[in-house]
């Protein structure tokens, strides 16, 4: 396993359409870094992070800590593709992503969450990815409304960091343990 150590390393593991997203669309690494140790609290823990775009939040949270699973669950096939080519190269064995809809994943399945305000891309005109995500208000409210159910369902002790968030989706019994970054990237552990 390589292990990458900056944004620019990793981001030239992207094609050139996706690199030059990344400041704007892909987590940086001092952030997914802090975020994992955060999750990554025993080896086998399960971390979701929903809308992973290329990655980058899984890939480096798996190179950091090899004893824990990351998944990426994205809506669009072409940066699924572009996740998974890097794992490859890396030589990731703890990494998975799939292309699904959020809306058909039970986070029950997983134990702590990742989550940079994927849904923000439905109501932003000028800060799109593509085209290939909707433009909807009444969308961007039912995927908060799906999330904040999910994390209702959740187990005590459940970890979720949110980068850019709006806290509207998170649910009353989760509550901020720490925060970096002047308060964008925050820590919520469910009590």
């Amino acid at each position: 396993m390589k292990i990458i150590n900056n944004d620019k390393e990793l981001d030239a593991l992207f094609p050139d359409w996706a690199r030059a997203l990344s400041g704007r669309h892909w987590s940086p690494m001092h952030v997914a870094a802090r975020a994992a140790d955060f999750l990554a609290v025993q080896p086998g823990t399960k971390v979701l992070d929903i809308g992973s775009g290329v990655g980058k939040f899984c890939l480096t949270g798996a190179m950091f800590h090899p004893a824990v699973n990351f998944y990426g669950v994205e809506f669009r096939e072409n940066l699924v593709a572009v996740a998974n080519d890097c794992a490859n190269t890396i030589g990731l064995t703890n990494v998975y992503f799939e292309a699904r809809d959020i809306n058909t994943v039970d986070l029950g399945n997983y134990d702590h969450f990742y989550f940079y305000n994927s849904f923000y891309e439905n109501i932003a005109v000028d800060e799109r990815i593509d085209e290939k995500v909707a433009q909807s208000i009444s969308l961007y409210k039912h995927y908060q409304a799906y999330l904040l159910r999910q994390l209702e369902k959740l187990p005590s002790a459940t970890r979720l960091a949110t980068f850019y968030g709006n806290d509207t989706y998170i649910p009353r019994h989760y509550h901020v343990v720490g925060t970096y970054m002047d308060e964008l990237l925050k820590f919520w552990i469910k009590l």
